[in-house]
């Protein structure tokens, strides 16, 4: 049974919590992280974006603290923000936010987190399960859709990606 934590939000902005978690709405949400094809992906997926960073004018950010609300801050496991953007919080959209799911994740949960980034005006997020490596997209305009042919994509930022290069063999 995990404990709740009220904490205010500028306590939240100026301290370190490892692993970092979410604030909501006055809460310490924690994030699940860290395991074998949850980091893999992640670190898979990273190089991918960056080596591709400074043609499409990004940066590929991992594990930032993304203010989506004036009570709400939510940490993608990867982000692409304008390249301009040094704040040590972003503050504005990403062009795109990838989660990752791990075993412990429940759907509903993560549509919560879907809902706080499009809100903000995220408008893309992939969604990935490396455990059964399936793949999702969501915008504003379309709730989360499974990614048929094997294939993300970000037609604004002109990125195509198959999931056979961003997913740990067996």
């Amino acid at each position: 049974m995990s404990t709740v934590v009220h904490v205010s939000l500028e306590e939240y902005l100026n301290t370190s919590y490892e692993p970092d978690c979410d604030y909501v709405d006055g809460v310490l949400e924690d994030r699940n992280v860290g395991q074998n094809r949850h980091s893999r992906t992640q670190t898979l997926l990273s190089g991918w974006l960056l080596a591709r960073e400074k043609k499409h004018h990004y940066r590929v950010m991992v594990e930032q603290r993304v203010r989506v609300s004036r009570t709400r801050v939510r940490i993608p496991d990867i982000c692409l923000i304008s390249p301009d953007d040094r704040n040590e919080v972003t503050e504005t959209a990403p062009a795109l936010c990838v989660e990752i799911l791990s075993p412990d994740d429940c759907w509903h949960r993560i549509q919560y987190r879907l809902a706080d980034f499009l809100k903000f005006g995220v408008p893309m997020i992939w969604i990935i399960d490396p455990y059964e490596k399936q793949a999702w997209i969501a915008t504003p305009e379309r709730p989360a859709t499974p990614v048929e042919d094997g294939k993300l994509r970000c037609a604004r930022l002109n990125l195509e990606v198959g999931l056979n290069e961003i997913l740990p063999e067996d």
